[in-house]
């Protein structure tokens, strides 16, 4: 196995308990999560989401968002549609309403990821 399908695959694992538990986690924390470097803008980890999107096409790569909040427009509609509520800010981006409310408290959740 290589360094990058061994991310992908711990990624796809984080995923997995971010949708059991019905959150949203940042690039920055998956990566950290996942013990390894998030990369420059977090390439490291977008990267790993296109492995994930191309070999785990049910996982709900959505749930990786932006550590700013900003949602592309695929992903604004995947969150719209898990009924999370979005926002326009000043810049025009598109963001989720109240993000930290819905972040993976990972130090609360070691029981999901020992299930796993």
């Amino acid at each position: 196995m290589t360094i990058a399908s061994g991310r992908a695959t711990a990624v796809a694992e984080i995923l997995w308990q971010l949708k059991r538990a019905d959150k949203l986690a940042t690039l920055s924390s998956i990566a950290e999560r996942a013990e390894f470097s998030p990369g420059s803008n977090c390439r490291s980890v977008h990267s790993c989401l296109a492995a994930v999107r191309r070999d785990w096409p049910h996982l709900q790569w959505w749930r990786a968002v932006a550590d700013n909040g900003v949602l592309d427009d695929e992903q604004q509609l995947h969150i719209v549609r898990a009924n999370y509520e979005v926002e326009t800010v000043e810049s025009g981006s598109v963001v989720v309403k109240s993000l930290v409310d819905h972040l993976m408290n990972w130090n609360a959740s070691d029981d999901v990821r020992d299930e796993g």
